[in-house]
């Protein structure tokens, strides 16, 4: 039996690379990752919390299924099941600047006029805060009417442009990912915040895949990075085929 290659992992983003967007990963799809993993380490991350990734992921045996687990874009960390970083925003940026900045986008929401609008605006992570002008409680049918809205209309491109010029001074980073949000952090927490427990541990040829690889959108900073190798994906099944031919050969 070939010996699996210690100096190589794939790793992976979730909605719409392994899973179709906030969907449970399909049993072929997580039949062959399980055979990719005799060849190479496999690893996911990804800008949604951690319970929402292991949702999609077949619940928290994913921990066991992955050598590594990165929720938030790796701010929090699972390496073979066990937590290696868990760091917060809270910690980076002053209680009073978290309010101003929250308040600004509670009421600018407030203002948007849209085809409709459901509950939760704002999700407070560890690592970051999501920002869902639409609101998170959505349907699937509905995160698929605003997506479509949103591709017309640029509601998330227009209110990301308006808080990076007014919060300048908070040195945050935008980042548009899924149907219906956009992800806000302190510069460099985005997803090469993960490569570093990669590199410690000895992983040299890091393979990344991902769907929203564009500018301004949540892979393109680890999809351009030197460290990794890129590869741009359209669908789960897509992922699949582009791994079928590089590494199962």
């Amino acid at each position: 039996m070939e010996e699996r290659s210690n100096d190589t992992i794939c790793l992976f983003d979730v909605d719409g690379t392994l899973t179709e967007p906030r969907q449970v990963i399909k049993p072929e799809t997580e039949a062959f990752m399980a055979e990719l993993r005799k060849k190479v380490h496999i690893g996911v991350v990804g800008g949604s919390d951690l319970d929402k990734i292991l949702e999609q992921l077949g619940g928290r045996v994913a921990l066991e299924r992955y050598d590594y687990v990165f929720s938030e874009n790796g701010l929090v960390g699972f390496r073979n099941g066990k937590e290696i970083v868990r760091r917060s925003i809270k910690d980076h940026i002053p209680e009073d600047s978290l309010q101003k900045f929250i308040n600004f986008i509670l009421r600018y929401i407030s203002e948007l006029w849209l085809p409709f609008k459901r509950g939760t605006f704002i999700e407070f992570r560890n690592g970051m805060l999501n920002v869902a002008p639409v609101g998170r409680n959505c349907t699937k049918e509905e995160r698929d009417s605003f997506e479509a809205y949103d591709k017309e209309h640029g509601i998330r491109e227009a209110m990301v442009n308006v808080l990076r010029k007014e919060f300048a001074d908070l040195n945050l980073t935008f980042s548009i990912g899924g149907q219906i949000s956009f992800d806000v952090f302190p510069n460099g927490w985005d997803k090469r915040y993960c490569l570093q427990f990669l590199e410690q541990d000895g992983l040299k040829n890091i393979h990344f895949f991902g769907d929203k690889t564009f500018e301004g959108g949540n892979d393109y900073e680890i999809f351009h990075d030197d460290r990794t190798k890129g590869h741009t994906v359209t669908s789960p099944d897509d992922t699949v085929q582009q791994l079928r031919s590089k590494f199962m050969q």
